[in-house]
């Protein structure tokens, strides 16, 4: 959308701009703009003093490489996605669910229009899923599950554990994926939501 009123020469140098900025830490000079947009410092001048008067760019006197765009164009925009870290969650035995504010930028893993958020790791009890202790999992935000689909799962009220889903005659089966531990039993879980990706931390 352009609500900043653009000419189709203003939106090429402003997402030149902003393109040039992402792939290079720094602004263009005008000799730059000038000669990706094959015209003369003294057209691209005129046209980054209509872009200040429209709020689209910033820049400071008498320095070079100093345009700082404030509006960037749909196109040039690069999404950001920052989920919280929400606290760890048990693969062994269930445990309290502990609540902490810190956040992990996943720009290019998310998919667009989804709750998202991560959790921590705790146990080896979804090991044969290649999900290891100290892991983190992507969960979408859901109170629903399908058979089989490893979800996060509060039992008891407050306990949460991570196990493969499933809704068996009068009762809940949530299936470590170690063949060393048992099954939890329950006759109502509350879903917290379901696992989408592994994140393996590398020390």
């Amino acid at each position: 959308m352009n609500d900043l009123r653009l000419t189709p020469k203003q939106l090429s140098i402003l997402r030149f701009i902003q393109e040039y900025f992402d792939e290079r830490g720094i602004a263009p000079t005008l000799d730059e703009i000038a000669e990706h947009c094959g015209v003369n410092k003294v057209t691209i001048h005129g046209h980054l003093v209509e872009l200040e008067k429209k709020g689209a760019v910033v820049r400071e006197p008498r320095m070079a490489r100093s345009i700082r765009v404030v509006h960037s164009p749909p196109e040039a925009k690069r999404a950001r996605t920052v989920v919280p870290i929400a606290g760890a969650i048990a693969a062994g035995q269930p445990i309290e669910a502990l609540e902490r504010q810190e956040l992990f930028d996943l720009s290019d893993l998310l998919p667009e229009g989804r709750d998202m958020y991560l959790l921590e790791v705790q146990g080896d009890s979804m090991i044969e899923d290649q999900i290891k202790d100290g892991d983190l999992v992507l969960v979408e935000r859901r109170n629903t599950a399908r058979n089989g689909e490893i979800v996060v799962a509060v039992v008891e009220g407050n306990e949460a554990t991570l196990k493969r889903y499933y809704r068996e005659k009068g009762r809940i089966r949530l299936q470590p994926s170690n063949a060393r531990l048992e099954p939890i039993y329950a006759e109502e879980v509350e879903i917290r939501g379901v696992v989408s990706a592994v994140i393996r931390r590398i020390q």
